[in-house]
């Protein structure tokens, strides 16, 4: 599908957006069963970054950033920006003036699985963004794309409306209809591992915390002395 822009597509909403965003990337995707996880080439530009938002989802051509400005008028307070180019490539579709365009709708951030520009200006401004390549070689504005249609970005199917949460250890998409048990499930991982982090900062070992004793041993581990073994 090309040339076509959906507008108000459903969105996650807000409380269960935010509600995942408390956790961290490798959680989320844990929790949902490792599924979800972008390609791990996609970086953060800057340290530190820790978004959630709703998809806005953008598939362009290769090195034409036209559609994101078509996309930049269907953005709410909220939303990630997704772009995914039709076929690969490392130009630089996105720099600090789209950043000041989408901050001012109160965008959180944007994942493209291509490049973007003017890192130091956007660190400085703090727009946070993940990429898989840093690139100056211009775009042009030439060839229609689509705006909120479903992309595959970064080998993950994401529809608009989508949950995008991302941080240092990368980016994972939650599907829509899934966000609440995924976040219960999320939740419910989080207690296991403080109560695992209570039991470790005491002395045990992981090895009787999460029982791998008894399947190390079933896998034919086995413990020797070392007196024994060099007699």
């Amino acid at each position: 599908m090309s040339g076509v822009v959906v507008r108000n597509p459903p969105r996650t909403d807000r409380e269960t957006v935010d509600a995942l965003g408390r956790f961290g990337v490798a959680t989320v995707h844990e929790a949902q069963g490792r599924t979800g996880y972008l390609d791990a080439r996609l970086r953060p530009i800057y340290a530190g970054a820790h978004i959630s938002g709703s998809a806005v989802t953008v598939s362009v051509p290769p090195a034409d950033n036209w559609m994101l400005h078509v996309a930049v008028e269907q953005c709410r307070e909220g939303d990630v920006l997704v772009v995914a180019p039709t076929a690969a490539s490392d130009a630089g579709y996105f720099g600090e003036l789209l950043a000041t365009a989408l901050h001012s709708r109160g965008v959180r951030g944007l994942v493209i699985d291509a490049g973007c520009r003017d890192v130091a200006d956007l660190t400085r401004m703090g727009f946070p963004v993940w990429s898989r390549h840093v690139s100056a070689f211009g775009t042009v504005k030439e060839t229609l794309g689509s705006v909120n249609v479903p992309v595959v970005c970064g080998g993950q199917l994401i529809h608009p409306g989508d949950v995008v949460i991302a941080d240092d250890d990368g980016v994972v998409v939650v599907p829509r209809q899934h966000a609440t048990e995924v976040l219960a499930a999320s939740a419910a991982r989080e207690e296991k591992e403080a109560g695992s982090r209570a039991r470790y900062q005491k002395g045990e070992l992981s090895l009787d915390v999460s029982g791998m004793r008894e399947k190390l041993a079933a896998k034919g581990l086995r413990y020797v002395d070392y007196e024994d073994e060099v007699r």
